[in-house]
C-alpha cells in the first residue's frame, strides 16, 4: 500500500521550492538545471513529478497553457517557513518558544551580527 502525502513539504519538495523563491516563475527544465548546478543533479522527471506533486498541494501553480508549463510559487517563503517552525516549536518544544530559543542559542556562540539582529528583533517586540 502506498504511503499518503505529507500535506507539508518533504525535503526534495522543499529544495524545489527553494528554487521558486530565489529564482521566480520556472520550468521543470529550468529548476533541474537551477538544482544541478548546485549540486543535487535530479532527474528530469524526478524534478517534473515533484513540481506536480507541489501542484497538487497548492504550493505551485501552472501559469501557461502550452509546453514548456511555466510555474509559479503560490505560498511565500515567510508563510511556508513560518508553519514548519511552528511545527518543530509543537512537536520538538511541546510548544515552547522559550525552549527552542534555549536550544539555539546554548549550541554555540552567536556573532556580533546575529546578536545585533536578536537585539533588534527584541527592541522591535517591545514597541
Amino acid at each position: 500500500m502506498a504511503r499518503p502525502r505529507a500535506p507539508e513539504l518533504t525535503e526534495r519538495e522543499l529544495e524545489i521550492m527553494q528554487v521558486f523563491w530565489e529564482q521566480g516563475d520556472q520550468t521543470a527544465a529550468e529548476v533541474r538545471d537551477r538544482m544541478a548546478k548546485h549540486g543535487r543533479d535530479l532527474a528530469y522527471t524526478t524534478v517534473a513529478t515533484l513540481i506536480r506533486i507541489l501542484s497538487e498541494k497548492a504550493f505551485v501553480e501552472q501559469t501557461n497553457s502550452e509546453r514548456p508549463f511555466l510555474y509559479r510559487p503560490i505560498r511565500t517563503f515567510e508563510e511556508v517557513s513560518g508553519n514548519l517552525l511552528n511545527d518543530i516549536v509543537r512537536r520538538v518544544f511541546g510548544g515552547s518558544r522559550e525552549q527552542l530559543l534555549v536550544s539555539l542559542l546554548g549550541q554555540q556562540r552567536l556573532t556580533k551580527k546575529e546578536k545585533e539582529s536578536l537585539r533588534q528583533l527584541l527592541k522591535d517586540q517591545e514597541k
